[in-house]
């Protein structure tokens, strides 16, 4: 099947091929037959032998090959068909669907595609009415076959035809001719669904259908008051089991099309309609029937979501609109836990923002009369919130699948942020309401109370103060007063307890005698490896924002922190937060104590790294090694004794800072203690990116935060980058040289570091298959080149292997590396016109010069254009981009192509 001749594409061997597809267990086989008819489909002899293939004797695949082929023709090679043939073309595909009305079910859909795309090429010229004539013909009484076959023939022909419009591939101006045409012609399909879905003696088959299509004509915006009619035949067909579905889905469909706001007096229609599905719902809830109360609650749903704004306004139904509103209150309370029991009260979240948006944004009066109504609606909202985000009982929780426990974590964190939302209208007074609830529950010595309740009300705190300033609320000083009064009896509690301190660590910082309060929990909860991701991002939290407050705490939490280090408690990324909350800590103590926690600290590490640079390479030992080398990293991250707190606010009392640090920088003191030791390190692991990767960043680290510090360290690190770049050039090693490069340009003119092979190992990491190493790699470059004036040895190398650099960029562009780079090695070339014009004018000459160079797809004068529209951009680095891009399209032989429209 691998010959591609004309001569090859005949009946026999489609049938061939198609067998081999389908049946040839050789997935090589398959594969070509694929290929091969593919080929084929588009081919002239196409019209021939389709044909033939839809004939009554051969089998549904080989029939549906040929209806597909039919489609293929008709929708992507229209020009390549005479005007003079459409008619006959247009009776031939009529009387196929007349014959497979009883036949095939997929060949028959796919007949109905071909006509729908033969009528959407022709519309309205040269077939006007199209639509009626298709309702005309298959009305008509025609010989054998059956009249429910021919109206489901007819239903689905219908139905294909706006899912056709919608991916056809018509021209711009053509598609809205079309869409116009299609809107005009539903005056000629909606009788024939009425008529269909209000027969009494229509079968559900065919009902469901015309729901169906229904379905599709919506997507064409057709008004709604026109389909006024259908969509409460639609509502009738919800009490029908078999049509619920599809009844859902028509409803939904119509009400959420946008057009369909206009029709304000339709929609008032429909809210009584909707709510007389209550008492289905409520029924459907007691009996466990997911699937209806699903259903119901996506219409209320819809409808309040897509127009509340104009049902809002319709003042005097303001009644049936909050009934409405409560509906779906009742479908967000919906008994049972998400995501096991009910998957319904996710659907309402945003329903809640949309009324609160519409509410908000009246004017002040307007504003004050709905908030008379809405706000007490919003307040029973937030119970109804927290209630569903109660975790179920222990034994229930335990029983439930790591997937659902997903789902659950998820949906808590949508019902967190809709409470954020929430709290815009309801202030201050919502945190009043969630703190007089907790404390009746956590003082109320009758009643014992869950866990869950009280793990509830403290997430809906926590999902407020995460976000919103409330350093204004008169009742933290309260809530933290009895956070310690909870009985912390299991782990979910202790993990919302350690998040709701977190959030509260900026306030914490303006109230500090509070924290001798909350900080022995946090300490306590480090210890339980089950609480290490909420426990160490909150002492992180702590660190960073109270660190002037923390000193007296220091020597205990830099003691806790070691302990549960040793005891190995936490996992890697925990271990990182749990150092760069060390590093805030210290940060704000005078240098000799840092130095002597830092000794303490990080000694135990060292002596591990010296072991293990002493032993042979092996995966084990190269994860402690990246995982000491990560915590140095992070620990000099935060690690920044020159930062004077700014002044936050223009009218916030100035915030405290450090009394300014005289003495050596702790940071720069252990560089140089451990510096030979991590050069030992080092070469033993030089080929190996990762942990290369780790020794650049803490380096990488080091230089963001010492800034002007750095000075000591400059000529050992220009020196070790040399190293590295000589064996092998990385993307973290040409990071770090741009990033002490922005620090200290003059980096490249000490001694040691030889500028020369940095730049050629640039040039060869262009080469390189991985993308990160490339970026880098070019980024470097755009940094570079512009020193070529400032400092001599960069100028010199540019001036000699600029050209080189030029050639890895061409080669590139000219289709060696992916063309998702296009956009930086555009950059690159920007930036050589920008800052060595006259030498890449005598560069881009001589390089594009060379025959077949960069690609043999282009000529001479398309390398001509190219370079003078290079040359010509010096300020609009955009357009050098989409120049890049045109030409490298051109050297892939993409031009004009499918692929160069998506790029």
């Amino acid at each position: 099947m691998d010959s591609d001749t004309a001569a090859d594409f005949t009946v026999e061997n489609v049938e061939k091929a198609l067998h081999q597809l389908y049946y040839d267990p050789n997935i090589e086989n398959k594969n070509l037959a694929q290929k091969w008819l593919m080929q084929a489909q588009v081919s002239p002899q196409a019209w021939q032998f389709c044909w033939v293939l839809l004939r009554p004797e051969k089998v549904p695949e080989i029939q549906y090959f040929g209806a597909s082929a039919l489609h293929t023709k008709i929708s992507r090679y229209w020009g390549d068909i005479p005007a003079e043939q459409y008619d006959t073309l247009k009776t031939q595909l009529f009387s196929q669907i007349a014959r497979f009305a009883s036949g095939s079910k997929i060949v028959l859909t796919r007949l109905c595609v071909a006509l729908a795309s033969l009528a959407l090429n022709m519309m309205p010229e040269a077939w006007p009415g199209a639509v009626s004539e298709m309702v005309r013909m298959f009305q008509e009484e025609g010989g054998e076959v059956d009249g429910r076959a021919r109206c489901l023939a007819l239903l689905e022909l219908l139905t294909v035809l706006p899912e056709e419009f919608q991916t056809s591939r018509l021209p711009q101006y053509r598609k809205g001719q079309v869409r116009g045409a299609l809107g005009r012609e539903w005056t000629a399909v909606y009788p024939l669904l009425q008529q269909l879905l209000r027969q009494p003696d229509s079968p559900p088959l065919v009902k469901a259908r015309v729901l169906k299509c229904l379905s599709s004509w919506v997507l064409l915006d057709v008004p709604l008051n026109e389909s006024e009619g259908l969509v409460e035949a639609s509502f009738t067909a919800l009490a029908d089991p078999e049509l619920f579905d599809t009844a859902v889905e028509a409803i939904v469909n119509t009400i959420s099309q946008p057009d369909s706001q206009r029709y304000v007096n339709t929609l008032l229609k429909l809210v009584p309609q909707v709510l007389q599905l209550q008492e289905q719902l409520r029924d459907a809830v007691q009996n466990g029937d997911m699937e209806t109360s699903h259903g119901i609650c996506r219409i209320a749903v819809s409808l309040g979501e897509n127009h509340s704004r104009a049902l809002l306004e319709q003042v005097e139904h303001w009644q049936s609109f909050l009934a409405l509103v409560n509906m779906i209150m009742f479908c967000t309370g919906i008994p049972g836990h998400y995501p096991v029991n009910e998957t319904t009260s996710s659907l309402t979240l945003t329903f809640w923002y949309t009324l609160q948006d519409d509410i908000m944004s009246f004017e002040a009066e307007k504003q004050a009369v709905y908030l008379q109504v809405y706000r007490p609606v919003y307040f029973q909202l937030v119970d109804v919130l927290l209630h569903k985000a109660q975790f179920p009982t222990d034994e229930e929780y335990a029983s439930w699948s790591s997937d659902e426990k997903e789902q659950f974590r998820i949906y808590r964190v949508d019902i967190s942020d809709t409470l954020m939302y929430v709290y815009e209208m309801l202030g201050a007074e919502l945190l009043s309401n969630l703190y007089d609830k907790l404390g009746r529950l956590l003082t109320n010595t009758e009643q014992t109370t869950t866990w869950q309740h009280t793990e509830a009300l403290l997430y809906g705190f926590q999902s407020i103060a995460e976000t919103i300033d409330v350093n204004y609320s008169d009742v933290i000083p309260g809530l933290i007063g009895l956070i310690p009064r909870i009985n912390i009896n299991n782990v979910q509690l202790a993990d919302t307890v350690m998040f709701t301190i977190g959030a509260l660590a900026e306030w914490l910082a303006d109230h500090p005698v509070m924290l001798s309060s909350v900080l022995p929990l946090v300490l306590q909860a480090l210890g339980n490896p089950d609480l290490s991701v909420s426990s160490v991002s909150t002492l992180k939290k702590i660190c960073r924002e109270c660190k002037y407050d923390l000193p007296p705490y220091a020597t205990n939490i830099v003691a806790v922190s070691q302990e549960v280090l040793i005891k190995q408690i936490h996992k890697t990324s925990q271990c990182m937060w749990l150092m760069q909350a060390l590093g805030f800590l210290l940060s704000a103590l005078p240098v000799e104590e840092i130095l002597r926690n830092l000794h303490s600290l990080i000694t135990p590490y060292i002596q591990q790294l010296e072991k293990l640079a002493e032993e042979t390479p092996n995966p084990s030992n190269k994860l402690a090694i990246i995982h000491i080398l990560g915590l140095l990293s992070n620990l000099f991250t935060t690690l920044d004794i020159t930062k004077q707190e700014e002044e936050s606010g223009e009218n916030a009392p100035p915030i405290k800072s450090a009394p300014p640090q005289t003495g050596p920088n702790p940071v720069v003191v252990v560089l140089q203690q451990v510096f030979a030791l991590i050069q030992t390190v080092l070469s033993k692991w030089l080929n190996d990116s990762q942990v290369v990767e780790a020794v650049c960043a803490i380096f990488e680290k080091s230089v963001k935060t010492l800034l002007h510090d750095f000075a000591p360290m400059v000529s050992q690190l220009s020196e070790m980058l040399g190293q590295m770049y000589s064996t092998i050039p990385q993307a973290s090693a040409l990071d770090l040289t741009r990033q002490a490069l922005k620090r200290k340009p003059d980096l490249f003119l000490s001694e040691s570091l030889d500028v020369k092979a940095v730049f050629h190992c640039g040039v060869l990491s262009l080469k390189f298959p991985e993308a990160p190493t490339v970026k880098s790699t070019c980024l470097f470059f755009t940094e570079l080149i512009p020193h070529c004036a400032d400092i001599p040895p960069v100028g010199q190398v540019v001036q000699e292997d600029g050209k080189l650099l030029l050639l890895a960029v061409l080669e590139a562009i000219g289709g060696q590396s992916s063309r998702s780079l296009m956009d930086q090695f555009a950059e690159v070339l920007f930036c050589l016109n920008k800052h060595c014009f006259a030498l890449l004018t005598v560069w881009l000459k001589e390089a594009l010069h060379s025959p077949g160079f960069p690609s043999s797809r282009v000529s001479d004068e398309q390398k001509n254009t190219f370079s003078q529209q290079v040359l010509r951009e010096r300020v609009n680095k955009r357009r050098v981009k989409d120049i890049v891009k045109e030409f490298t399209l051109v050297c892939r032989g993409l031009h004009g192509t499918e692929y160069a429209a998506d790029y």
